[in-house]
Order: C-alpha cells, then structure tokens, then sequence
C-alpha cells in the first residue's frame, strides 16, 4: 500500500456559543469525512469494502440525504437507498451535490436564533419535530459515525490515514 499517513488535526476552534461549537464541530466533520473520497479513483470509489456494502461514495450520497433531511426538510422514503450512488454519479458531481447541500444547510443553521425552538425536519408519526439543539447534535453523531467509516474505507484501499 501507499497510502499516505498524515496526522490527524486537532478539533476545531469555534465561536464561544452553543450554537458556534455545534456548528463547528459538523462543520469539521463534513470535511473530513468529505476529503475521504478525494483522489480515489474509480472503481474504488465505489467499491464495497466490507460485507454490508458500505463504500465510500455511499457514505457521501447518504450523508447529502441526511443534511437535506434534517436541515432542509426533505422527506426521505428509503434510508438504506441513500447509500447507493448511480452507476453515472462521479465522484466529482457527489461531493459537488454534499458541498451544495451543505452550504444551503449552513444557511438555515445561521438563519437559528433559538436552540430550543423545532429544527426544520417537519414533525411525523404524531411526534413533534425535534429542536435545533438536538438536530445539530444528531448531525454531528450521525457525521462522526460515518466519517469514521470513511477512515477504514479509504484505508482499505489505499493506506491512507488521518484527517
């Protein structure tokens, strides 16, 4: 392998509110897990690397559904259909959709004035919608997770390591 091993950076520094280290915290995370995919080349890009299926142009195309579900409202029908990218979506035109979503997602976290109030995720199945606080919070568990993924994926197939 030749892959590249890099350190890790440190967490972020962010603005001294709830909202600013929230907000820094996802932010962190959405480029690292983001870097994950650039430089791989097809067909590695989108080749399985564990038994679930899981590669690293999936977690990409999943995490766009996730901000644009819980940050823009979107409905989503079929989680598990999130992580599949089209046979003709480059890994350019995915991480180019992610980076969009997530620029328009940073303008409805900017747009927040309360933690407390409902988050823009609409309410379902009787239950109201959860606030901002806990929204970002979620986010942030749901990047990390995958961003971690993306770390042993992209070790798999090249070696390289670190954010």
């Amino acid at each position: 392998m030749s892959g590249t091993r890099r350190r890790d950076t440190g967490p972020p520094a962010t603005g001294p509110t709830e909202k600013d280290v929230l907000w820094g915290f996802l932010d962190y995370l959405r480029t690292s897990v983001a870097a994950k995919v650039e430089g791989v080349r097809e067909p590695q890009v989108r080749t399985p690397g564990v038994a679930s299926g899981t590669n690293l142009l999936g977690l990409i195309t999943h995490l766009t559904h996730v901000e644009r579900h819980w940050l823009l409202g979107h409905p989503v029908r079929d989680w598990k259909a999130t992580f599949q990218p089209g046979p003709q979506e480059t890994a350019e035109a995915v991480l180019a959709a992610y980076r969009e979503t997530t620029a328009r997602a940073d303008k409805a976290i900017a747009a927040c004035t309360d933690l407390n109030m409902p988050g823009p995720r609409p309410a379902s199945h009787g239950r109201s919608a959860p606030s901002w606080r806990w929204t970002l919070a979620h986010l942030i568990e749901e990047t990390g997770r995958h961003a971690g993924h993306a770390d042993i994926l992209r070790e798999l197939i090249d070696g390289a390591t670190g954010r």
